[in-house]
């Protein structure tokens, strides 16, 4: 996360959440100076028993909102300084025109800045990777379907 000439007065460490399709994921703690380095994999697994038509998976990652934010750990709960919303499909998906690269490698996003936070909006860059598989059910997993 880039946010030039930007100093934080609190000097509590950071990190960053997301919550992706009903789960949620936290960073490591990096110390409060620009640029911050989250060098680290946040894995994501789902399984859709009742989905069959890659349509219905579309639809219902429309519906999902995937949330950043970027948190310090300033007494008693911490301090939201910036957020990301996006659905879910164009988070793990995005348009073509709007990354370089293949399949979401090396986009760069602008947070949100809140109220507490003392500057520019943060750049926040990063990259997603996805893999739906198809799995058979099993004969009971069949008869209760």
């Amino acid at each position: 996360i880039t946010c030039p000439g930007v100093l934080l007065k609190d000097k509590e460490e950071l990190y960053l959440s997301v919550s992706v399709l009903g789960q949620y994921k936290k960073t490591q703690c990096v110390p409060a100076a620009f640029p911050l380095f989250f060098q680290e994999k946040l894995v994501f697994e789902k399984a859709f028993a009742d989905i069959v038509d890659p349509g219905d998976l579309v639809k219902l990652l429309e519906l999902d909102t995937a949330v950043l934010e970027l948190i310090q750990l300033v007494p008693p709960v911490g301090k939201i300084l910036a957020t990301y919303e996006e659905n879910t499909r164009d988070f793990l998906f995005p348009d073509p025109k709007l990354t370089r690269g293949h399949h979401g490698l090396d986009r760069e996003i602008l947070m949100k800045r809140t109220s507490s936070f003392p500057g520019i909006a943060p750049k926040l860059r990063f990259s997603t990777s996805s893999l739906i598989t198809e799995k058979l059910l099993s004969s009971e997993e069949s008869h209760m379907q």
